[in-house]
């Protein structure tokens, strides 16, 4: 069925009002307001994101590595500044791309072909929050697979994956490891965010936080801080992950894990190493 042009333009306005707040606080005028539509939405992903990515991971790091040092952490799996500068580098390589994917998105929000929707009130409350229960699980499901497969077809793993797992120990990772990924595969696990958008209604402007949100989520679950809330998949599990490379490939919550036999507690993973160190001992 085709959708009202005037009902898209409410989309248009809505990106362009957004694209103004970040652009006119961060550039001067002339330097973005000639540019196409789809490159100042560009330019404000990628801005929006490297400032959001840079906040969250100096904020974080400088919390549970400095205020709370010793708490959280020993310092010996503090990991090294050259360790985090390098992970910089290579999330920041990949930035313009990744900012690619929700510009893209947008596009195809504002040509109809999703089924977004620009108002709230559009719906009841219950289908908003419906909604956005049956997006995250679509998302969860697709992140899952998606990360599986990087691992288990071994060209992906080889030219894409690997780039990501050369931090596999405690003292290599760190809340910048969060974006550190070749840029298609930090793309490809992006890439259920919009597939959900033609499957689910969902309202526009929460699609854009909850893919925003992705660089907040990451930083947290690289930090190797075991919160032990379940049934969320903190780092203590995303640890085992990067050191095992064959458990624990959910994106938020354990539970696709659970349903495909993957999932590792990091609760037994250190009563197993207490048994090996004791056995090693005696």
């Amino acid at each position: 069925m085709a959708v009202d042009a005037a009902y898209l333009m409410q989309f248009v306005d809505e990106t362009s009002f957004y694209n103004r707040i970040v652009l006119s606080h961060l550039l001067p005028s002339t330097l973005w307001d000639p540019l196409p539509h789809f490159l100042q939405t560009w330019l404000r992903n990628y801005l929006a994101g490297t400032l959001l990515y840079f906040i969250s991971g100096f904020l974080w790091c400088f919390y549970i590595y400095y205020l709370k040092l010793n708490v959280y952490l020993p310092k010996d799996a503090i990991p090294t500044r050259k360790a985090m500068l390098l992970q910089i580098y290579v999330a920041m390589k990949a930035m313009p791309w990744y900012t690619l994917l929700p510009t893209v998105s947008e596009y195809m929000i504002e040509s109809g072909w999703t089924k977004c929707y620009s108002r709230v009130g559009e719906v009841s409350w219950i289908l908003y929050f419906v909604s956005i229960a049956t997006y995250l699980v679509l998302v969860e499901f697709g992140i899952y697979w998606m990360h599986r497969e990087l691992h288990d077809i071994k060209p992906l793993y080889k030219y894409l994956h690997a780039t990501h797992h050369i931090y596999n120990k405690q003292n290599t990772l760190s809340p910048f490891a969060g974006l550190a990924f070749h840029p298609l595969d930090g793309i490809l696990q992006a890439v259920p965010h919009v597939v959900a958008l033609f499957i689910v209604p969902i309202h526009f402007t929460t699609h854009l936080g909850l893919l925003f949100m992705e660089a907040i989520w990451t930083a947290n679950i690289h930090d190797c801080i075991h919160g032990n809330i379940w049934p969320v998949m903190g780092a203590g599990y995303h640890t085992i992950h990067h050191t095992t490379y064959k458990h624990n490939y959910g994106h938020y919550t354990i539970w696709m894990d659970w349903m495909f036999g993957s999932l590792r507690d990091p609760l037994l993973e250190e009563v197993d190493n207490n048994k090996d160190s004791s056995n090693k001992a005696e």
